[in-house]
C-alpha cells in the first residue's frame, strides 16, 4: 500500500469517487481497446473525446466540490481579459474533508494526464498524427482541470494564511488594548 495514502478511513463519498474515476477510465480504456474492435478513426475520436469531456465536466462541477471542496471557472471581463475565479469551502470545512477522497481526487487527476502523455508519445513513435490529435484534446481537458484545481488550492491556502495572520493580529491588538486599559 502507498505510504502517502490515508489508511483507516473509508471513502466519505463513494458514489462521487466512482464517477470521478469512471469517465477517466472509460476514456482511456476505450481509446486503448478501440483499435481491437473499431476500424474508424472518427468513431474512436468522437467517443474518446466525448468520454473525456464528460470526465472534465464531472471533475470540474461535481467531484471537485464534493471530494476536495474546491471550485474554479474562467470568465472574460469587460476588457476582454481572461479572469480565473476560485471558490473553496471555509477553512474549518476544508480541514474536515475526507483524506481518502482527497487522495483519490488528486492522484487520479495527475495519473490520467500522465497516461495521456504516454499514449501521445506512443502515437508519435508510431507516426499516428490523427491519434495524437485525439490525445491532445483529452490531455488538454485533463490539464485544464489540473491547472484550475491547483490554482484553486493555492488560492485557498493563501486565504487560510491571510485569515490566520488577520486572526493573530486581531488577538495581539486586543491583548495589547486590554493590557493598557487595565493600567
Amino acid at each position: 500500500m502507498d505510504r502517502n495514502q490515508p489508511t483507516g478511513e473509508n471513502y466519505a463519498n463513494p458514489k462521487t469517487c466512482f464517477f470521478h474515476v469512471l469517465f477517466k477510465a472509460a476514456a482511456l480504456a476505450f481509446y486503448i481497446l478501440s483499435a481491437l474492435f473499431v476500424s474508424s478513426f472518427v468513431i474512436i475520436f468522437v467517443i474518446t473525446v466525448l468520454l473525456s469531456a464528460l470526465d472534465f465536466w464531472v471533475v470540474k462541477n461535481v467531484s471537485g466540490r464534493i471530494l476536495v471542496g474546491l471550485r474554479w471557472w474562467n470568465e472574460i471581463n469587460e476588457q476582454g481579459e481572461s479572469v480565473w475565479r476560485f471558490e473553496s469551502l471555509d477553512q474549518e470545512s476544508l480541514a474536515r474533508m475526507n483524506k481518502k477522497d482527497s487522495w483519490l481526487f488528486w492522484w487520479t487527476l495527475y495519473l490520467t494526464a500522465v497516461a495521456w502523455i504516454f499514449l501521445g508519445i506512443f502515437s508519435l513513435i508510431r507516426f499516428q498524427a490523427d491519434y495524437v490529435l485525439a490525445i491532445g484534446v483529452c490531455l488538454s481537458l485533463s490539464l485544464a482541470n489540473i491547472i484550475g484545481f491547483t490554482k484553486c488550492r493555492k488560492d485557498a491556502k493563501k486565504q487560510l494564511q491571510a485569515f490566520a495572520s488577520q486572526t493573530i493580529a486581531s488577538r495581539v491588538s486586543s491583548t495589547i488594548q486590554s493590557a493598557f486599559s487595565v493600567v
